[in-house]
């Protein structure tokens, strides 16, 4: 009986595209949420930052684009329909309640969460080198972000 774990076999040109198209979506619903988040809050200091990560999402996107693009697939140009859909509810309440500072500190915090969720996925996959070397270089800069918000989110929290 062999006690060595199996090395899990590399993954297909169709999981490497199906993971790249995936951060790809995963990167522009980041953009626009972002986007989003610095047109709605009037602090500008966090208006600068949401628009510099919205900014650094726009530019993964590209980076796993051309990624995308090697492996002869066709680009990806939207996010996911959740998160158009999600951000469309944001409005309607925004319009109805008005948006806080608080809530959307929390509402990027929760993007955040699934962003760090859906590059942990990738990263589980037996990717080649390049793809892999990329996805990690963008992931610790999301992991930033990520915690740089929830710290954001924490101290909101602790003053309101």
């Amino acid at each position: 009986m062999n006690s060595e774990t199996p090395t899990p076999a590399p993954a297909s040109v169709d999981e490497i595209t199906s993971t790249l198209k995936e951060l790809i979506r995963t990167c522009r619903d980041g953009e626009n949420g972002f986007r989003t988040a610095a047109a709605d809050i009037q602090d500008p200091n966090l208006k600068h930052l949401f628009e510099s990560y919205s900014q650094q999402r726009s530019e993964f996107a590209s980076e796993l684009q051309e990624e995308l693009q090697r492996h002869a697939e066709a680009p990806v140009d939207s996010g996911h329909a959740s998160a158009t859909l999600h951000r469309t509810l944001m409005d309607v309440e925004a319009t109805l309640t008005g948006r806080d500072e608080g809530t959307i500190i929390s509402e990027c915090e929760r993007g955040e969460d699934q962003a760090v969720e859906a590059y942990e996925t990738a990263l589980r996959t037996m990717l080649p080198d390049v793809v892999r070397s990329l996805i990690e270089r963008q992931f610790l800069r999301l992991r930033e972000a990520h915690d740089q918000i929830r710290s954001l989110q924490r101290a909101y929290e602790r003053h309101s």
